[in-house]
C-alpha cells in the first residue's frame, strides 16, 4: 500500500507536508468532496497524519471504497464522522441532515458534536475548506477520544459526561415516591385530627380540597415548564431562572435552599420530640427535655448527611423503607377503625363509627381559631410537590417524569387526607375528660381522691359541655395521638411518626444541595462557585451536602423551631407562586419558543395560582410573608444590579421584544404633533469608538429623549463577505453598552459613500421611530481631498435635504476622529478591511472629523494576525474581542489612554464650567436650531451654563422692536436665556483681511485661466460667474465670522443656523469653504438646519 501524507496536525498547530500538491487546501477540497473515502487520520509517534491511497483508484461517488488500515486499526462497517457529516443523499456535499446534535447547547455537552456548516461555509469556498479541516478534526476525535484542548466550560460541564453512566430514577421512584413521602409529615398523625376538631368535617374537607387545588394548579404550571425542554438538575430553580431570568431564579435559588436547609432542621426536630416523649413516658430522658432533642437531633442529622454522602442510589432505598414503613402505618389506622373499641379506647374519645359523632363533627366549633388559621395550620401537609423536580438532573425523562409522579403524588395522598378527615370524624368524640377525673372537680370527694363520675358516663354531650369550660386531654381537639389511640396497634402509629419524619428530613437534605449546585453552576452570585463543584461519577455536590448539614445542625442546635416554620413555609409558597407565575409569563409573551408538550394548564388558571399562593402566605402569618417578599426583592436588585452575563431566552426577554413591537406598531396610528416632537438623530459616525466626540455630543442630546443610531458606511464591492460586517456590529454594541451610551448601531457595505448614506437615509427606522435629524462631523481636510470625496461629502447634504432630514454639521478644533490613539494604545482592531475586500476600502471617517485613517474597518485583534496572518486575512476573524479598552471598570474609558493630550476626546462627557452657549439664530428654520442648544443646556454635565441668543437684524430703527418681539417668542416658547442680542450690521461689509483670508481658502477650487483650466475641463471648479452671482452670499459669511470672534470667542459651544446650498448654483467647493470660514478657530462649533417644520410650539 502506498500512502501520502496531506497534511499532519498535533495538539496546537497544522503541518503541511511539502509533498501535498502546490496548494494544499484545494487538495484537500478536491480529496474530501470526490475521494473522501480514500481520507485517513492516523497516530504517528506525537503527530497525527491524514492520508490517502494513492494506489486506489476512485471510480464512483457513491461507491463505498474500502481504506486499507495499519496493524494498530481496526476495520468498522460503520461510517466516520466525516462520511456521515458529508455523504448526503448518496452526493458528496457540505449539506448536513437534520441532526440532534446540531440543535445542543455547546454549553451542556462535552466532547465532539456534529457541527452543521454555516451560511458562509456553504457558499464560500474558502470557508468550505476550513469546515472541511475541522470535519477532519472531529473524525478523529470521535474515534479516539482525544481532546485538541480543554477549556474552562469543558472541564466545568466534564461530570456531566460521566453523569451519564451513574443511575438515573424512573417517575415512580424518582418522583412519586420522593413526593409522596415529603407530602406526608407528621400533619398527617400529629395534626389532622385537630383540623377536623376545630373546622368540623365539612370544612375540613374544604381546606383540604383548597390546598390541594393550589398544588396541583402549581404543578400543572410546574409540568408545562418542565415539557417545553429538555430539564436539568436545580428543579425550581432551573424552571423558573429558565423562564423568568436570573433575576427571580437566583432570588428563588438561594430562598429555596435555605428554606430545604432549615426544614431539615424542623423535620428533625419533629422526630427527637416524639422519641423524646416516649422516653418521658418511661421516665428514660437521657438528661432532660430541651437537651435530649438536641443530642438525638445531632446523631440523626450525622445519619442523614452519611446517607446522602453515599450517594442517590442508597438514599432512594432509604427513602424506599420509609415510604414502607409510613404506609404500613396509614393501614394500620384504617384497620383499627373497624375494630370494636375497647374500654380504655372509649373513655380516651375513640367509640369506633358513629352516626352521632358523625353528625356532632361535621359541623365547624373554632375554638380560638377560626377558617384561615386552621387553613394556615394545615396547609404546610400539602406542600412538598417539589421534591421530584429538585432532584431533575438524577431523572431518566423529566419531561415525562415531574407531570406524571407529580400528579399523582398529589392525588393519593389528598384521598389519603380526606379518607383520614372522614374516617376520624366519624370514630372519635370531637373533646374527651378522659377515664380519670380529680375529685377537687366534684363536691364532697377528697383533695387525694380520683372517681369516674356517673354523671357522664362517656356520653359526648356531657362531655363536651364540660370540656367547654375546663380542660380536657383527649378528643379531636385536644390529643394530638389521636390517630395512635384509634389504630390497630400503637406503636406502628409511632413508626408512621419516625418515617414521615425522616423521610422529609431526608428529601430536603438532598434538595437543598442540588438546588443550591445549579445555583452556583450559573455563577449568579459571585463567590459560591467553590459549592457547585461535582464529586464522583454522579456529579454529587458534597460541599453543599456539608453546607445544608452545618446550617441545619446550627438550627437544630436551637431546639426549638416553632418561630421559624412558619418562614419556612412562606418560602416554599413564594417558590410555588413564581413557579405559576412563570407559566403564565411564558403563555403571555407568546414566543415561539413556548411550546410545552403537557397541555393541560391555562395561563389564567396558573397567573389564579400565583394569586392563591400568595394570598395564603399572608393568611399564614403576614409579618413573616413580608420578610419572604423582602428577602427575595433584595436578591431580586441584587442580581439585577449586577447584570451577570446570561442569555438564557427568558419570557422576560420576550416581553421585552413583545411590548416594543407592540407599542411600535400602536405608535405608526399616532398623529404627529409639534408638542410631542422628538429630536431622533442618524448621527455619522463609523465606528463609534473612533469618533467619541461625535457619539458623545449626539447622545447627550438624546438621551432619555429621543432616538440615536450611529450610522457607519464600509466602501467595498458587495460580493466580499458582507457577513463579516456583523462582527462590527456586535464589537459597536458592545462598546456603546459599556460607555452607557444609548443608542442603536447601523452598518452597510457599499461601492459609493454617497450610495451608502443614500440606503440608510431612506431605509434605516421603522415606523415612527425614524431619524428625523442626520448629524455628521465637519470634514476639516476637504482642501486636500480629492473633488470626488468632496462632492459626495456635498451631495450627501443635499440628499438628507431632500428626504425632508433636519442636517447638522459639528466641529471641533481638535477633530472628532481619534481613532489613531485607539491603534497607538492598541485597543482596536489593526487589520484593515482593505485587505480582506480590496480594491477600495473606506468608511464616513471623512464625515466624522479628520480622516486620516479613512480605509480603516476593523475586524480582527491585532494578536490574532500575528499569530496567523494568512489565515485571518483570508477566511476572517472568528471571534470578537469584547475589551475595547485598557481599563475594564472605567465606564468613562472610550479606549485610549493618551486621549486627553488632544483636548477633545472627552469634551462632551466632561461637566462643564460656568459659561454661554451661544445661540445664532440667523434664519427660522422651524425651531430646531433653538431647540437643541435648549435640550443641551437642560443636561447635567451643561447646567452651568446659559443660553445666549443671537438673531439677525433687519433695519437699524427696528432693532428695539424685533429685540422686543423675539423676546416675548422666547417666553412664549418657556426658554430661559440670559441675554438676547440683536445684530445691526451684518451686512456689513467684511474687512479686506477676511476677504484675502477667503481668497486664499478657494484658490485650489477655482478656475485658474493661466493654467488654461476651463468649465469643460474642470466642472467642479468655482467660474468667475459664480463668485459674482454669490458674492453677497461670501460677504455674508466673511462679516459673521467677524461678529462670531468678536462675540462668541469666549463660548463654551456654538450653534448657529446652517446656509442651504442651493442645487444648481452654488458648487460643493465654494460651499465648503462657506462651512470652513465660519467654524474654523472657534470653540466647538454645530452648523444646524432643520426640515423647515415646526419643532416649538407656544400653544398648550
Amino acid at each position: 500500500m502506498n500512502e501520502r501524507v496531506i497534511f499532519s496536525f498535533n495538539r496546537n498547530l497544522f503541518n503541511f507536508s511539502n509533498d501535498s500538491i502546490i496548494c494544499p487546501q484545494i487538495f484537500i477540497l478536491y480529496a474530501f468532496v470526490f475521494q473522501v473515502d480514500l481520507l485517513q487520520i492516523k497516530k504517528h509517534e506525537h503527530e497525527y497524519h491524514v492520508t490517502r491511497d494513492v494506489n486506489h483508484t476512485h471510480t464512483n461517488n457513491n461507491t463505498n471504497t474500502t481504506t486499507p488500515t495499519t496493524a494498530t486499526e481496526q476495520p468498522s462497517n460503520q461510517p466516520t464522522y466525516l462520511q456521515q457529516t458529508q455523504k448526503t443523499f448518496g452526493n458528496n456535499t457540505l449539506e448536513t441532515l437534520p441532526h440532534i446534535d446540531h440543535y445542543r447547547n455547546l454549553l451542556s455537552t462535552t466532547g465532539v458534536m456534529r457541527s452543521r456548516p454555516t451560511l458562509l461555509e456553504l457558499h464560500d469556498l474558502e470557508a468550505a475548506v476550513s469546515f472541511i479541516l475541522s470535519s477532519i478534526l472531529c473524525h478523529f476525535l470521535d474515534h479516539n477520544g482525544f481532546d485538541l484542548q480543554k477549556s474552562p466550560s469543558h472541564i466545568e460541564t466534564q461530570p456531566s459526561a460521566t453523569a451519564a453512566a451513574s443511575k438515573k430514577f424512573g417517575w415512580i421512584q424518582g418522583v412519586l415516591v420522593r413526593c409522596v413521602l415529603n407530602i406526608f409529615g407528621v400533619m398527617l398523625f400529629l395534626r389532622l385530627t385537630w383540623v377536623v376538631g376545630q373546622a368540623g368535617i365539612g370544612l375540613a374537607t374544604v381546606i383540604i380540597l383548597l390546598a390541594s387545588l393550589v398544588t396541583t394548579i402549581t404543578t400543572l404550571s410546574m409540568s408545562a415548564i418542565s415539557t417545553n425542554g429538555v430539564v436539568k438538575g436545580g428543579g425550581a430553580y432551573y424552571m423558573i431562572s429558565r423562564s423568568l431570568g436570573p433575576e427571580y431564579g437566583g432570588a428563588i435559588g438561594i430562598v429555596f435552599s435555605l428554606a430545604n436547609a432549615v426544614a431539615v432542621a424542623m423535620y428533625i426536630v419533629g422526630f427527637a420530640e416524639t422519641i423524646r416523649d416516649i422516653l418521658e413516658e418511661h421516665d428514660c430522658l437521657m438528661v432532660d427535655r430541651i437537651n435530649d432533642v438536641r443530642i438525638m437531633g445531632i446523631i440523626t442529622a450525622f445519619a442523614m448527611l452519611l446517607i446522602t454522602l453515599a450517594g442517590m442510589g442508597w438514599e432512594a432505598k432509604a427513602q424506599l423503607i420509609l415510604l414502607v414503613l409510613l404506609l404500613v402505618a396509614i393501614l394500620n389506622f384504617f384497620i383499627g377503625t373497624f375494630i370494636p373499641p375497647s374500654e380504655e379506647q372509649k373513655e380516651r374519645g375513640f367509640t369506633g363509627y358513629s352516626l352521632t359523632n358523625f353528625m356532632n363533627n361535621f359541623p365547624p366549633d373554632f375554638r380560638g381559631e377560626h377558617f384561615f388559621t386552621t387553613f394556615a395550620i394545615y396547609f404546610p401537609a400539602a406542600t412538598g410537590i417539589l421534591a421530584g423536580a429538585n432532584i431533575s438532573g438524577d431523572l431518566k425523562d423529566a419531561q415525562k417524569a415531574i407531570p406524571k409522579g407529580t400528579l399523582l403524588a398529589i392525588l393519593l395522598t389528598t384521598m389519603t387526607y380526606l379518607a383520614v378527615a372522614w374516617m376520624s370524624g366519624c370514630t372519635i368524640v370531637r373533646e374527651k375528660m378522659g377515664p380519670i377525673i380529680p375529685a377537687t372537680l366534684l363536691s364532697g370527694a377528697g383533695a387525694n381522691q380520683s372517681i369516674t363520675p356517673p354523671i357522664f358516663n362517656n356520653s359526648f354531650n356531657d362531655s363536651s359541655n364540660y370540656c367547654r369550660e375546663n380542660p380536657c386531654p383527649y378528643g379531636l381537639l385536644n390529643d394530638m395521638r389521636a390517630i395512635q389511640i384509634s389504630s390497630a396497634f400503637g406503636p406502628i402509629t409511632v413508626a408512621g411518626i419516625v418515617s414521615a419524619t425522616l423521610s422529609s428530613a431526608l428529601a430536603s437534605l438532598v434538595s437543598a444541595p442540588k438546588v443550591f449546585q445549579a445555583v452556583c453552576k450559573d455563577k449568579i452570585f459571585p463567590g459560591i462557585e467553590v459549592f457547585g463543584r461535582p464529586y464522583g461519577k454522579s456529579g454529587e455536590p458534597r460541599l453543599a451536602y456539608m453546607l445544608a448539614f452545618a446550617l441545619a445542625l446550627a438550627c437544630i442546635c436551637i431546639g426549638d423551631l416553632n418561630a421559624i416554620a412558619p418562614l419556612i413555609s412562606n418560602f416554599f409558597l413564594m417558590s410555588y407562586a413564581l413557579v405559576n407565575y412563570s407559566c403564565f409569563d411564558a403563555s403571555l409573551a407568546k414566543s415561539p419558543g413556548w411550546r410545552p408538550s403537557f397541555k393541560y394548564y391555562s395561563m389564567w388558571l396558573s397567573l389564579m395560582g400565583a394569586i392563591l399562593c400568595v394570598g395564603v402566605m399572608f393568611v399564614m402569618n403576614w409579618w413573616t410573608a413580608l420578610i419572604t417578599i423582602a428577602i427575595v426583592a433584595a436578591l431580586f436588585v441584587y442580581v439585577h444590579y449586577r447584570k451577570p452575563d446570561i442569555n438564557w431566552g427568558s419570557s422576560t426577554q420576550a416581553h421585552v421584544y413583545k411590548d416594543a413591537l407592540q407599542n411600535t406598531q400602536k405608535l405608526v396610528q399616532v398623529d404627529e404633533h409639534v408638542k410631542n416632537y422628538r429630536p431622533q438623530i442618524l448621527a455619522l459616525t463609523g465606528l463609534p469608538q473612533d469618533r467619541v466626540p461625535l457619539v458623545d455630543f449626539c447622545s447627550s442630546i438624546t438621551k432619555n429623549i429621543g432616538l440615536m443610531i450611529a450610522g457607519h458606511v464600509v466602501l467595498t464591492p458587495v460580493q466580499y463577505k458582507l457577513m463579516d460586517l456583523r462582527q462590527s456590529v456586535q464589537k459597536a454594541h458592545l462598546w456603546l453598552n459599556k460607555q452607557k451610551i444609548k443608542s442603536f448601531y447601523s452598518v452597510v457595505a457599499a461601492d459609493n459613500l454617497r450610495r451608502g448614506v443614500q440606503a440608510m437615509l431612506q431605509a434605516i427606522g421603522l415606523g415612527k421611530l425614524r431619524p428625523n435629524v442626520m448629524l455628521l462631523g465637519f470634514k476639516s481636510n476637504w482642501n486636500d481631498c480629492s473633488p470626488e470625496e468632496v462632492q459626495d461629502y456635498f451631495n450627501i447634504i443635499n440628499d438628507a435635504f431632500d428626504l425632508h432630514y433636519g442636517v447638522g454639521i459639528l466641529r471641533l478644533q481638535s477633530g472628532l476622529d481619534f481613532s489613531n490613539l485607539h491603534k497607538k494604545e492598541g485597543t482596536t482592531n489593526s487589520d484593515s478591511f482593505s485587505k480582506l475586500a480590496t480594491p477600495t476600502t473606506a468608511t464616513v471617517g471623512g464625515l466624522g472629523g479628520d480622516d486620516d485613517d479613512d480605509d480603516e474597518f476593523d475586524f480582527h485583534e491585532r494578536k490574532n494576525r500575528e499569530e496567523s496572518p494568512n489565515k485571518n486575512e483570508k477566511l476572517g476573524l472568528m471571534g470578537i474581542n469584547n475589551n475595547n479598552s485598557n481599563n475594564n471598570n472605567n465606564n468613562d474609558d472610550d479606549g485610549c489612554e493618551n486621549c486627553d493630550a488632544t483636548g477633545g476626546v472627552r469634551y462632551f462627557r466632561s461637566k462643564q464650567s460656568r459659561g454661554f452657549i451661544d445661540v445664532w439664530w440667523l434664519f427660522d428654520d422651524g425651531g430646531l436650531t433653538l431647540l437643541i442648544p435648549y435640550l443641551l443646556s437642560t443636561k447635567k454635565l451643561w447646567k452651568n451654563c446659559q443660553l445666549r441668543v443671537y438673531i439677525a437684524g433687519s433695519k437699524a430703527t427696528e432693532l428695539d422692536r424685533e429685540q422686543r418681539q423675539m423676546a416675548n417668542l422666547l417666553s412664549k416658547f418657556r426658554i430661559e436665556y440670559s441675554s438676547l442680542v440683536v445684530l445691526p450690521d451684518i451686512g456689513k461689509k467684511p474687512s479686506e483681511q477676511s476677504i484675502t483670508d477667503f481668497s486664499k481658502l478657494i484658490s485650489k477650487w477655482t478656475i485658474n485661466k493661466q493654467l488654461k483650466e476651463t468649465e469643460q475641463t474642470h466642472p467642479w471648479k468655482i467660474t468667475e460667474a459664480e463668485l459674482v452671482a454669490q458674492n453677497a452670499k461670501n460677504y455674508r459669511h466673511l462679516r459673521l465670522k467677524e461678529l462670531l470672534k468678536q462675540h462668541s470667542s469666549d463660548s463654551k459651544f456654538i450653534v448657529m443656523t446652517l446656509p442651504i446650498p442651493r442645487r444648481g448654483i452654488c458648487s460643493f467647493g465654494l460651499y465648503m469653504a462657506w462651512l470652513d470660514t465660519l467654524t474654523s478657530d472657534l470653540p466647538p462649533f454645530l452648523l444646524l438646519r432643520g426640515n423647515q417644520e415646526n419643532v416649538l410650539t407656544f400653544y398648550s
